[in-house]
């Protein structure tokens, strides 16, 4: 990419993972589980229009397969997905959370500004070095890991999972121009699998326990 494509474009990409870095927070400060989804909806599918920034100068027709897989896939069919479990289970709250909503809040907004301050001690590549892909995924990795430990709602910890995920998303756009679709493809099919998995059990929890409290898991003995 040449560097006034790149400069046209800075700013833009800047403002999507600004409003993905705030919709992290908004999950952490959220008690209702449709906000969480529609959190991690709204950030899915503002990630997936990122790699047409990057490569607007090279778009060919497998950068926008990824963009359109990763919308339609973390846009629409896993918020879908989380919303009919949802509804099967009858719950619109996170309640008794490990870790409080305030306290999350203000650990994701430090982990936020601790995150810009770590980038910039960082040797990134001259293209990189006024962006905010690694604070953008470095934060997002931080907000994953608080939902999935601080929540005890299944769904919350998906979406956890699936924030963290965003993360590591992030990170492989850094990498885009050497390795295009590896590093995308591969996240891709590592999430789609993971969600299946996590829906499996998510299914038995909820068939088990006729809930999605998954401190009820306690309970099992060998």
């Amino acid at each position: 990419m040449s560097g006034g494509v790149w400069m046209i474009g800075h700013p833009l990409l800047n403002l999507l993972i600004g409003l993905a870095m705030g919709l992290n927070l908004l999950a952490l400060g959220s008690s209702r589980l449709p906000s969480i989804i529609r959190a991690m909806s709204v950030q899915g599918m503002l990630l997936g229009l990122m790699p047409l920034l990057l490569e607007s100068a090279n778009l060919d027709w497998r950068i926008i397969l990824v963009v359109l897989a990763t919308i339609v896939g973390k846009g629409l069919v896993i918020p879908g997905l989380l919303r009919r479990a949802m509804r099967a289970a009858n719950i619109e709250r996170e309640i008794q959370p490990f870790l409080g909503y305030v306290p999350s809040l203000l650990l994701g907004a430090g982990g936020t500004i601790a995150a810009v301050a770590l980038a910039r001690a960082l040797p990134l590549m001259p293209e990189h070095a006024g962006s905010l892909l690694v604070p953008g995924a470095i934060a997002s990795v931080l907000t994953g890991f608080i939902l999935m430990i601080g929540r005890v709602r299944a769904i919350s910890q998906v979406c956890g999972y699936l924030i963290l995920e965003n993360g590591i998303y992030l990170f492989g756009l850094l990498l885009i121009h050497s390795t295009p679709l590896l590093v995308e493809s591969g996240i891709l099919l590592d999430v789609t699998v993971g969600v299946f998995i996590i829906g499996l059990i998510v299914d038995r929890i909820q068939r088990a326990f006729d809930s999605l409290d998954t401190r009820k898991l306690n309970t099992l003995r060998e």
